[in-house]
């Protein structure tokens, strides 16, 4: 695996938990040789991400709207950052860019990111590994619910299982290297 996308909150006013996990996936991708690929946001566990690939010398690749090029909103230390004119766009680049993709804790933004991805690949359009952080089981609501939908015929579970899930961010990083 050369790169992964990672999606996750950009929020500042988040438990130092989330940022610790999210820094250490960062290290983690830097130290088996997998660059970033993210939102190119500076806060939230974005950027936490990013630090973390940063400290270990990773290969971070930042996409973002020009919008959002505003004063603190954009990690400044990508290795490589390009614009894109929207965020649909923004997402394509992520997607095409990516060998796989990490779903850290996050918002509505978050969830639509990974609601496409995991759609996508459903619908057999990429063959691309998916992962959830799941940590301190901010997901475990989420995952019951996609078990419902199993269990009530509304999804086979050989989708379900095209989830791979971690409570932990060595965990994870030690399945990358397995994969």
């Amino acid at each position: 695996m050369k790169r992964i996308c990672l999606y996750g909150a950009s929020s500042a006013s988040l438990a130092r938990e989330y940022y610790a996990a999210a820094h250490t996936i960062g290290e983690g991708l830097a130290a088996c040789g997998i660059g970033l690929v993210f939102g190119g946001g500076a806060t939230g566990l974005m950027g936490a991400a990013a630090r973390g690939a940063d400290s270990k010398g990773g290969e971070i690749i930042g996409v973002a709207p020009k919008f959002f090029d505003e004063e603190g909103v954009l990690y400044q230390n990508c290795t490589e950052f390009i614009f894109t004119d929207t965020m649909r766009e923004r997402k394509q680049i992520m997607e095409d860019l990516a060998d796989g993709f990490i779903v850290t804790p996050g918002g509505i933004g978050t969830l639509e990111e990974f609601f496409e991805i995991f759609t996508l690949r459903q619908l057999d359009r990429h063959q691309k590994p998916i992962y959830i952080l799941n940590t301190y089981g901010y997901y475990d609501q989420l995952l019951a619910f996609l078990k419902h939908m199993v269990e009530e015929g509304f999804m086979k579970q050989h989708c379900l299982d095209m989830i791979h899930v971690y409570d932990d961010p060595t965990a994870l990083i030690q399945a990358l290297k397995e994969a």
